[in-house]
């Protein structure tokens, strides 16, 4: 018994270690704040934890972490939206620590493109991270957010319209991505 709970611990563990990065960076993304991803992160991961064994036998992991994490994010924020999505000034958003592979690390003006997208709705925003930023395909997106794949375009769409129609941020809402 103290094998195998040993083997699942380092199992986690090493999930654990080789997502890190990714799993900040769409809290990071969804949040728009580094302390609130962290957070995020954990408690998701404190919640996956507990349910490891189910979780390390699904066909896809981080799938299902990811749609832990999104729906806990929802959650906490589903009360306070129109306070959550108010604009924040430039000492409410604090940088991320780059990861060299993240095509937002490579924008221009980094700072604008993550001001304009705290300013979008929820919904919007992670359809617009998970599939632009993470790169999902729509049905993946689908399944993260718990809803239709049309919902999952719709909600991109008007995302990344919302994105082109800030100044300067034209070029930078699809490089990279889809249209």
């Amino acid at each position: 018994m103290g094998d195998r709970k040993q083997a699942r611990d380092g199992e986690f563990q090493r999930f654990v270690i080789g997502r890190w990065p990714r799993l900040m960076r769409t809290a990071f993304l969804l949040t728009g704040e580094q302390h609130a991803a962290e957070d995020l992160v954990q408690s998701t991961l404190e919640q996956v934890y507990v349910a490891w064994r189910r979780v390390g036998s699904a066909d896809d992991p981080e799938a299902y972490v990811r749609r832990v994490m999104i729906n806990a994010h929802a959650r906490k924020h589903r009360r306070k939206l129109r306070e959550f999505l108010a604009p924040k000034d430039d000492s409410g958003i604090v940088r991320e620590i780059a990861d060299t592979g993240d095509r937002i690390a490579q924008a221009e003006d980094r700072n604008a493109l993550l001001k304009a997208l705290a300013q979008l709705p929820a919904r919007q925003r992670e359809a617009v991270v998970l599939r632009y930023w993470e790169d999902l395909t729509e049905t993946q997106t689908a399944e993260a957010m718990g809803c239709s794949v049309g919902a999952v375009k719709s909600n991109a769409a008007k995302g990344i319209a919302k994105l082109r129609a800030i100044p300067g941020l034209a070029g930078m809402a699809t490089q990279g991505g889809r249209k």
